[in-house]
């Protein structure tokens, strides 16, 4: 949905850190349309004007940890669910 905006931050992110360096980002159309200090500001301003899910809000800082996430769940993998299904007894992967 916001690959567009996400692709701007990442192809500009070296001049984007240059110049708003620690600041909020909000971009839209591949294009700034606001710097803040935290993300609550951000989206509170933002979407008085844009509707909420049509903007991307980042912290812009440099490196590529930046954009890179990794999220862990609870829910059980494909694979967990198979092996105990099958009769498995061993710690899940």
């Amino acid at each position: 949905m916001l690959e567009k905006e996400f692709e701007y931050y990442v192809n500009h992110q070296d001049e984007l850190v240059r110049k708003y360096n620690g600041k909020i980002l909000v971009i839209k159309d591949q294009k700034v349309i606001g710097v803040f200090e935290n993300e609550i500001d951000a989206i509170q301003a933002v979407s008085k004007d844009h509707e909420i899910g049509t903007f991307l809000v980042h912290r812009c800082e440099p490196g590529e940890q930046n954009y890179t996430m990794s999220f862990h769940s609870r829910v059980p993998s494909i694979a967990e669910t198979d092996y105990e299904r099958d009769g498995g007894s061993a710690a899940r992967i």
